[in-house]
């Protein structure tokens, strides 16, 4: 586990407004304010929750 690909993940925009589907995905990606960043492990289920909420996130490679 320690040499897995990781990703940051900053919420850059507010939730107001969002459909309940995308609220659901930015608090699974484990967001809650503005500017709050995660660390999160690379991986297709990851890449399908940020396709979705693209619009309102920052994603950094590391």
């Amino acid at each position: 586990m320690a040499n897995e690909k990781t990703v940051k993940v900053t919420l850059k925009r507010s939730l107001i407004g969002e459909k309940p589907k995308t609220r659901a995905t930015v608090r699974g990606l484990g967001l809650r304010r503005i500017n709050q960043t995660v660390e999160k492990v690379d991986g297709p289920a990851l890449r399908g929750m940020l396709a979705r909420v693209q619009h309102l996130v920052e994603v950094e490679e590391s």
